[in-house]
């Protein structure tokens, strides 16, 4: 029987406690660190971010403006990093309009999230991670992590459903709540690092009386 999204969020937040998400300490850092992460663990975006504070760009006017001889070296321990210097590129184009930041923060949610998604490289994941952890607007985060653990609990459509389908399932079921869907997301990932992997680890996992992976032992370690 599928379990219910807010019970699992307290299993995870009693057993791991607040994660102090997301990891920046602007939310100008925020926004780049969310299109560095694509695709890319946050370890190596770490370096980048830190990359580009010691060349003083990590403010919107000063990026913007920079080369991209110079750019691209400081980002290049992120991977895919014309890409991703690209992509950047078009969120700061638009970031830099008169009233866009603005925007962002005031607008509906749904209109703000669809003018990130218009910009060249932000898909789904990355607009709800700017919109929740840089603006503080109410937007739950779908990532790889979500899916395999909630399919695992019950919910086995979710591993290959469109991202917006598994995102009205938390809107959907859990109050419209900053903190709740800033701490829920980073718990699902710091539980998909110890427990929950591609092949579990169920050892001593608060949600093994729900999960499927562990009635199946075979696939745990």
């Amino acid at each position: 029987m599928p379990v219910d999204p807010f019970e699992v969020f307290h299993i995870l937040f009693q057993t791991y406690g607040p994660q102090h998400w997301w990891p920046g300490e602007t939310p100008f850092e925020i926004i780049v660190g969310a299109v560095l992460t694509q695709n890319t663990a946050w370890n190596n975006v770490s370096r980048a971010i830190a990359n580009l504070k010691e060349a003083h760009l990590l403010a919107l006017d000063a990026l913007h403006a920079a080369e991209a001889d110079t750019v691209l070296p400081l980002i290049s321990p992120s991977g895919f990093y014309h890409v991703k210097y690209r992509r950047l590129k078009a969120l700061l184009g638009y970031l830099n309009c008169p009233g866009a930041w603005e925007y962002l923060q005031t607008a509906p949610v749904e209109e703000a999230r669809a003018q990130l998604l218009a910009i060249h490289g932000i898909g789904p994941e990355t607009a709800d991670s700017i919109l929740l952890y840089a603006f503080d607007r109410p937007t739950f985060v779908v990532d790889a992590y979500t899916r395999r653990l909630f399919a695992r609990l019950g919910e086995d459509w979710m591993e290959k459903a469109p991202y917006e389908a598994v995102r009205r399932y938390f809107m959907e079921r859990l109050p419209l709540d900053i903190p709740l869907y800033n701490e829920f997301h980073a718990l699902i990932v710091v539980h998909g690092k110890v427990h929950c992997r591609k092949r579990p680890n169920c050892q001593g996992c608060p949600l093994a009386h729900d999960c499927a992976a562990q009635r199946a032992s075979a696939l745990c370690v």
